[in-house]
């Protein structure tokens, strides 16, 4: 009924309360020294936990899918809230056994289910609701994964500091839940006809291109080539966030108290982009945006190495941050004007198998890359000539969106 209808804003708040909470897995490398120290773990054994997460993010993200489609976002949500409260509150018990097994099923298994459920819940749902907006709405709650670290660390490292690395996950996984909790009893989705009542904010809402199930937009061109721009940004993305202090250091010179500060800073890029990136999209289109990231992309990474002077150095870096941050935000709206809203959240799942692979690859080969040219700007123009593909990608989907206007103008004409 229209009397009972939600706030959509509450709504986005809601979605942001679920981002902020599960976007804490971006701070894992606040606990590594402490539990390297306490437990006696190397490095690679205790950073291997994150890697886990964010392979069972995509994992999840992609086969949980049609299951957020099926129950709606609010049992997904008390999903998402269960695994990821159980994922942490079990961290702390593996700390005190001293079980590293127990820490990877855990925090990695069952935290990163809870990541990739909850990471696809409340898009799907706010496309729906702000279908005037959807680029905003969707740059909303992202951004909150994005910014979530920021937030977390600081409290993290007093938590640890104060009652102990055991103590603090059970502390962060009662906190996590009850604020999941309470979003995924709120969010809902938007009543049937709720498009036509939005239409009157006077924003004319475009139509979507078509109205696919998720099996069959993977059989789509358009689905492969979102895949393909997805994959490139993010493994380019990460693997600059992975050299990022010690490229600093060996090409502008920065110190290694400078550029951990940059680091800090870039991570605040990375939340604006996401906001401001995916509001842009809503005025000057999806196809424009992405395009805008690669072409960005491919000057600054070609540049990067010869740019020596500090500041300037920085903030090229820091433009870099605001389209890997893009990509994230875009993507959701992207895929509702080329697939509707039908089953998005379960395609968004597939599309963030991209997000996984990434999260392997990028880092593998920034180091490899490094290690084999001795040099970090073999790295940077090797990337620079992969956001060239990207870029001819991002060309040749227009061609595909087209030729679909066209065959729905007809169809239109006919009707």
């Amino acid at each position: 009924m229209k009397g009972k209808l939600k706030n959509r804003w509450l709504i986005a708040l809601a979605a942001v309360g679920i981002h902020i909470s599960i976007g804490s897995v971006y701070a894992w490398s606040v606990f590594t020294n402490p539990i390297r120290d306490q437990l006696g773990w190397d490095l690679s054994a205790v950073s291997l936990t994150f890697s886990i997460a964010i392979v069972f993010l995509g994992l999840s993200a992609a086969f949980m899918g049609h299951f957020v489609e099926k129950y709606g976002p609010r049992k997904s949500g008390l999903v998402a809230a269960t695994f990821f409260g159980i994922g942490l509150v079990g961290a702390g018990f593996a700390i005190n056994i001293e079980s590293i097994g127990l820490l990877y099923f855990t925090y990695g298994a069952l935290g990163g289910i809870g990541l990739g459920v909850g990471y696809i819940t409340p898009v799907s749902t706010l496309v729906k609701w702000f279908p005037d907006r959807r680029g905003l709405a969707t740059g909303l709650a992202i951004m909150g994964f994005g910014f979530s670290a920021m937030i977390a660390s600081p409290i993290m490292a007093n938590l640890i500091d104060s009652v102990g690395i055991a103590n603090t996950f059970f502390t962060l996984g009662i906190i996590y839940f009850i604020i999941m909790l309470a979003s995924a009893l709120y969010i809902e989705r938007p009543p049937a006809g709720y498009m036509a009542d939005v239409q009157g904010d006077g924003k004319k809402v475009k139509s979507d291109l078509s109205q696919l199930t998720a099996n069959e937009a993977v059989k789509t061109r358009r689905f492969w080539y979102l895949w393909v721009m997805l994959f490139i940004n993010v493994t380019c993305g990460i693997a600059i966030l992975s050299v990022a202090s010690p490229m600093a250091q060996e090409i502008a010179g920065l110190s290694a108290a400078a550029a951990a500060t940059m680091v800090g800073v870039m991570g605040v890029f990375n939340g604006l982009g996401r906001i401001g990136w995916a509001s842009v999209s809503d005025y000057i289109g999806r196809a424009n945006v992405y395009t805008a990231f690669f072409v960005i992309q491919i000057v600054t990474f070609f540049a990067l190495p010869s740019i020596t002077h500090a500041i300037l150095f920085q903030a090229v870096l820091f433009l870099i941050l605001t389209c890997y941050g893009g990509g994230f935000a875009a993507i959701p709206a992207y895929i509702g004007d080329l697939f509707g809203t039908k089953q998005l959240g379960a395609i968004h799942g597939y599309i963030l198998t991209a997000w996984a692979l990434a999260g392997l690859v990028g880092p593998i080969l920034a180091s490899w890359i490094r290690e084999t040219t001795d040099s970090y700007a073999g790295t940077l123009y090797i990337f620079g000539f992969m956001f060239i593909a990207a870029l001819i990608v991002s060309l040749v989907i227009r061609i595909d969106i087209k030729q679909l206007k066209a065959k729905n103008d007809v169809k239109n004409l006919a009707s």
